[in-house]
């Protein structure tokens, strides 16, 4: 009789809501460089957007051929979190410097989905976080004392 194996169930990247979420960043993100580039903004929006894109393409790539996995000697879900904590003051920045002064309806546009790719980078950290807690069911919770049955 074989013992019983249990089958680890894998989801792809691009089917799970954390896949979903960065692919959505990317979306916007691209959007917003995109507008940016008609609107003939400032270089450094350009910039900064371009280099957002570039950076959330290479972790969508690393994920879907599943290179986290191969190299372990780095701690990508870390590096994932400081990314999006970068890109969230980077995008505040960028976005509400497109929308504070006069500037054409193409930029403005480009500041509003600046503003909404900052909203999915905190979902994406607040993902990412979850893995950081080395308990992707959520925190740790401690029973009472008085819960404890004494053994007699």
């Amino acid at each position: 009789m074989e013992p019983a194996q249990a089958k680890l169930h894998y989801r792809p990247f691009c089917f799970s809501v954390k896949g979903h979420v960065k692919i959505l960043r990317l979306a916007l993100t691209v959007t917003s460089m995109t507008l940016f580039i008609i609107a003939q903004a400032p270089e450094p929006y350009i910039v900064i957007t371009g280099f957002e894109v570039t950076v959330i393409f290479f972790f969508i790539i690393l994920y879907i051929l599943r290179l986290d996995r191969l190299m372990k000697w780095l701690f990508w879900p870390l590096l994932d979190i400081i990314n999006s904590l970068v890109t969230i003051v980077f995008m505040i920045i960028v976005s509400v410097l497109a929308l504070i002064p006069e500037t054409t309806t193409l930029t403005v546009l480009g500041g509003v989905f600046g503003l909404v790719t900052v909203v999915c980078c905190i979902a994406d950290g607040a993902l990412i976080y979850r893995k950081l807690l080395f308990n992707p069911s959520g925190p740790y919770q401690k029973k009472p004392v008085h819960d404890k049955k004494a053994d007699l």
